[in-house]
C-alpha cells in the first residue's frame, strides 16, 4: 500500500496540492486524472519520491519495492536492452554483475566461493534464473524483436527505446507501479497487450493517462485531481465521468430545493414579522432560514475547446482514387502497390505497427513527395485540409498567433480569426503569443483552429490526438464525430477510431494494405478469430508431421 498524509506541494504562494489524503491499496488500478496543469505528473513524483511536498509524507508499506516508468530516452543508451529490462529490479541486476564479477576472477578465494554461495541463494529467491526469459516475454509482447534484445539502448529509435524502458518498469512484479502516459508512442498492438498485463497484475498501479478506452479497460478506480485536492472514486474513467455529473446534479437539485425553502421562508417572515401573534412563528422561521446553507458547487476547472468542421462545400461522388502506389524510404519499402478508392461518407482509420507507411501515405496525398510508382486523383468537388504529425515548420516563425492563423484565413478579419481561436481556448492576450513560443499541445489547438477555419470537405489527420488533453481529444472525437465530410487519419486512441471509422485500412509490414467497411472493434474481432485459425490450423499440421 502507498499512501498521501496531509501532503502539499507549494511553488511560492501557490498550492498545487493542499492537505491531500488518499491511499492506493494493493490489488486495485488507479487511474490518475485532472486537466493540464492540475498536477498529475507532479503528483507521481511526489508518491515516487522525486519530488519533496512542502507539508505532509508520503508512506509504503515496509519491504514494498516501487517501479516507475521513466522518461529519460537516453539514459540507458550505454546499456543493452536486455541489461536495461532487469535493472527494472535493482538488487537482481547488482546481483547478477557481482556474481558474473566473481565468477571471472582468476584467484578465486575461499571468501569468493562463501560470498558466490550467498549471492546464488539470495538469486534463486528471487527467481533470477528465468529473469533472461522473463524479459524477454515483455519486450516481445510490446514489440520489441528477439534480434534486437542483446542490441545496445543506443542502437534503438525513439519508439522502441519507450517501449524498453516500459518493459524495465514492469519487470519483477513490482509492488507498486507508477505509469506516466505509458501508451505514448505505442501502436495499438502494444496498447492491446499492455491493457492485459494490466488487467492481470495483481499489485498497485497507479497510472496517468489520456487514453480513454485505455483508462476504461485497465483502471478498478479514479482519482480525479481538482482545485488542489483528490476526489477517489470507485470505478473506471466512465464511471467517474457519470458520477462526477450525477453528484453535480443532484447537488443543483438540493440546492434548487433549499432556495425554495428559503424564498417560502423569507416571504412569511416579511408578511409576518410585524404581527404580534405571528411573531413567535416568524422569529422561528428567522432561525430555521439562518440554518440554511447552499452547497458550494466549483465548476470543474477542466476546459473543453469546441471543435466544429463545417465544410464550405459539398463533396460529390469522386472522392480520391489511389491506384498502385509505392514507396521505398532509406531502403524499406513502406508503400507495396497500394490502391483504394474512397467513398463521400468515409472516414478511414488507418492502422498498424508501421507510423512510417502511414505518415508517407498522408505525405503522397498531400502532394508532398512522389511516389516512386503509382497515381493517386482527387475528385473536382474536394478541398483537402491536413494535419501532420509534425508541425514543426509551421511555428518556425516570428507570427502572434492572431497573425499566423489569419495568414490561413478566408477573411482578414481580426475579430473573425478571433473567434476560431477562442473556440480552442486562446483568449485575449493569448492571441498576441509567438508561435515559436507555444507548447506542443497548444501547437495542436493552432493546427485544429487552421483546419476548422480552412472549410474543407477532406480532412487527413496523422496522430491529431500527440500532445492532447482529455478534454481536447474527447472535443475533437465529438467534432469528427459530427463532420459531414470525409477523413482519412491514424490514431493510438481506441476509443477514438472506434467512434469515428467506418472504415479500416491497415497497412501491413510489408507494406501491403487490408481494406474492411467495418467498425475498429469488429476489425479487431475478427483479426483475432483470424490469427486464432492460423495457430489451429499450424498447430494441426505440426501434429500431423
Amino acid at each position: 500500500m502507498i499512501s498521501a498524509n496531509n501532503v502539499t506541494l507549494r511553488f511560492g504562494k501557490k498550492a498545487l496540492f493542499e492537505d491531500v489524503n488518499i491511499k492506493f491499496t494493493e490489488g486495485n488500478c488507479y487511474g490518475l486524472i485532472g486537466a493540464n496543469g492540475a498536477g498529475k505528473s507532479t503528483f507521481l513524483k511526489i508518491l515516487s519520491g522525486e519530488l519533496e511536498t512542502t507539508n505532509g509524507d508520503i508512506s509504503i508499506t515496509p519491504g514494498q519495492r516501487m517501479s516507475v516508468l521513466e522518461q529519460d530516452h537516453f539514459k540507458y543508451d550505454s546499456y543493452p536492452v536486455m541489461d536495461t529490462v532487469i535493472l527494472g529490479n535493482k538488487r537482481l541486476y547488482e546481483i547478477m554483475k557481482e556474481k558474473d564479477a566473481i565468477y571471472a576472477k582468476e584467484d578465486f578465494s575461499d571468501e569468493d566461493g562463501i560470498r558466490a554461495s550467498e549471492l546464488e541463494a539470495e538469486f534463486a529467491e528471487m527467481d533470477g534464473w528465468e529473469a533472461e526469459s522473463n524479459a524477454a516475454m515483455l519486450l516481445n509482447g510490446l514489440g520489441i524483436e528477439t534480434d534486437l534484445h542483446y542490441c545496445l539502448m543506443s542502437d534503438l529509435d525513439g519508439n522502441q527505446k519507450v517501449k524498453v524502458l516500459l518493459a524495465k518498469a514492469l519487470f519483477g512484479n513490482p509492488d507498486i507501479l507508477l505509469l506516466d502516459e505509458p501508451t505514448n508512442h505505442l501502436d495499438l498492438d502494444a496498447i492491446a497487450w499492455l491493457e492485459e498485463f494490466l488487467i492481470n497484475f495483481e499489485n498497485t498501479v497507479i497510472v496517468v493517462s489520456h487514453d480513454r478506452y485505455f483508462l476504461n479497460k485497465v483502471c478498478t478506480h479514479t482519482a480525479d485531481i481538482d482545485y488542489g485536492k483528490i476526489q477517489l472514486y470507485a470505478g473506471n474513467y466512465d464511471f467517474w465521468y457519470e458520477s462526477s455529473q450525477l453528484l453535480i446534479k443532484q447537488m443543483k437539485e438540493a440546492n434548487k430545493k433549499k432556495e425554495e425553502k428559503i424564498k417560502e421562508l423569507q416571504e412569511f417572515i416579511s408578511r409576518f414579522s410585524a404581527n404580534a401573534s405571528k411573531s413567535k412563528q416568524a422569529t422561528s422561521r428567522k432561525r430555521a432560514l439562518e440554518k440554511i446553507e447552499l452547497d458550494e458547487i466549483k465548476p470543474s476547472s477542466r476546459k473543453y475547446p469546441y471543435i466544429d468542421f463545417r465544410p464550405d462545400r459539398e463533396i460529390g461522388n469522386e472522392v480520391l482514387t489511389v491506384e498502385g502506389i509505392s514507396k521505398t524510404i532509406n531502403g524499406e519499402k513502406v508503400l507495396d502497390n497500394v490502391s483504394f478508392i474512397m467513398g463521400h461518407d468515409d472516414k478511414i482509420a488507418f492502422v498498424g505497427s508501421n507510423e512510417l507507411a502511414k505518415t508517407t501515405l498522408f505525405q503522397i496525398l498531400m502532394g508532398e513527395i512522389e511516389p516512386d510508382e503509382g497515381t493517386y486523383k482527387w475528385g473536382v468537388t474536394t478541398s483537402q485540409a491536413y494535419f501532420p504529425k509534425d508541425n514543426s515548420s509551421e511555428f518556425n516563425n516570428d507570427y502572434t498567433i492572431v497573425d499566423w492563423l489569419t495568414g490561413y484565413s478566408p477573411v482578414k478579419d481580426v475579430t473573425y480569426v478571433r473567434g476560431f481561436l477562442g473556440r480552442m481556448l486562446f483568449a485575449g492576450e493569448d492571441g498576441v503569443k509567438k508561435v515559436k513560443v507555444l507548447s506542443g499541445g497548444e501547437k495542436v489547438r493552432c493546427m485544429l483552429s487552421k483546419m476548422m477555419i480552412s472549410g474543407a470537405n477532406c480532412l487527413i489527420l496523422d496522430e491529431p490526438t500527440n500532445h492532447l488533453d482529455m478534454e481536447s481529444i474527447t472535443a475533437l472525437n465529438d467534432g469528427l464525430i459530427k463532420y459531414k465530410g470525409v477523413a482519412l487519419f491514424s490514431c493510438r486512441d481506441h476509443q477514438f477510431v472506434q467512434t469515428t471509422a467506418n472504415r479500416i485500412i491497415e497497412i501491413m509490414p510489408d507494406g501491403s494494405i487490408i481494406d474492411k467497411i467495418t467498425t475498429y472493434d469488429e476489425y479487431l474481432a475478427n483479426d483475432e478469430m483470424a490469427r486464432k485459425r492460423t495457430v489451429y490450423v499450424a498447430n494441426r499440421e505440426d501434429d500431423n508431421n
